[in-house]
């Protein structure tokens, strides 16, 4: 099976620093899934508060694929029954929506929801879910090393979402993704274009980034020495990496994907030890609303 996964955020809702199309109309949703399959792409990574993209799945062709959901986040200091009810009713409308009996995954969307009072709750309520066989995975999406390290330090996760990118290689210099990949925990990369940013030319790239100016220089520098495009470089760098299993991107267009597994295909040259930053201004996205 392909590594490559398709995140389906732009199917419910316009999504993305670089989207110029909007929500992907129906039509170009089943088209989009069908090569995807034809492609060898087995899973897909969606969520509740995709607007309307489990729904849309659910009226498409997907039940060949995997699926991977979320939980919402939950807006309360302590974690009570009522929240793990909530979890419960969230997830049967996701089978509902989705027209499944069952999902490959479900992730803490909020994975500061397993670090409050009474988490456990949370935890206990997927473990029953996977016990009843209507989840295969329970598992995280996280932010940072030291809130994964500490959700690790006290739940047995079997699937964690991270980000990564050729910028972002904060998940490496920690031994996390190898720590991960010891312990058996199935590892998603997302962000591996940085929504975009990565794929941007140095005109469109909006002002507000300019102050990672010589980062982009050496980016672009080492892009033309090598004649790569910025897509090739992103792509196959994050398939490069052994731990991890799938690499989730999302595509407006047939053609958006068919240009992503083109571009995966290939050899990666050494890159400038200079390429990387750990400014959580630049590589978390939420923070891009302060720049």
């Amino acid at each position: 099976m392909s590594k490559i996964a398709l995140g389906t955020v732009q199917f419910g809702m316009d999504y993305g620093i670089n989207s110029i199309s909007g929500q992907v109309l129906p039509a170009e949703t089943k088209d989009i899934l069908n090569y995807a399959y034809r492609q060898n792409i087995d899973l897909l990574d969606t969520a509740p508060a995709y607007g309307n993209s489990e729904q849309v799945l659910g009226k498409c062709n997907s039940h060949e694929f995997k699926i991977v959901t979320k939980t919402r986040h939950f807006d309360c200091l302590e974690i009570g029954n009522r929240e793990a009810q909530l979890l419960e009713n969230d997830f049967s409308q996701s089978l509902i929506d989705l027209k499944k009996d069952r999902v490959y995954g479900v992730l803490l969307h909020n994975a500061n929801d397993l670090l409050k009072p009474g988490a456990e709750k949370l935890f206990k309520q997927l473990q029953e879910l996977k016990q009843e066989e209507k989840i295969v995975k329970i598992g995280v999406s996280v932010y940072s090393h030291n809130q994964l390290q500490s959700i690790l330090d006290s739940f047995d996760i079997d699937l964690v979402q991270l980000p990564f990118n050729i910028l972002d290689r904060r998940m490496i210099e920690s031994g996390m993704l190898s720590d991960l990949h010891a312990k058996g925990v199935e590892v998603h990369a997302r962000s591996v274009f940085l929504q975009g940013l990565l794929l941007m030319s140095e005109q469109n790239r909006p002002e507000k980034f300019n102050r990672w100016n010589g980062l982009w220089r050496i980016w672009h520098e080492w892009l033309n020495d090598n004649q790569l495009t910025a897509l090739e470089a992103a792509i196959r760098y994050a398939i490069s990496m052994p731990e991890i299993s799938k690499i989730l991107v999302g595509v407006d267009t047939k053609d958006q994907l068919k240009e992503i597994i083109t571009a995966s295909n290939g050899i990666l040259p050494n890159m400038p030890t200079e390429l990387y930053t750990n400014d959580a201004y630049l590589l978390n996205p939420t923070n891009w609303g302060k720049l």
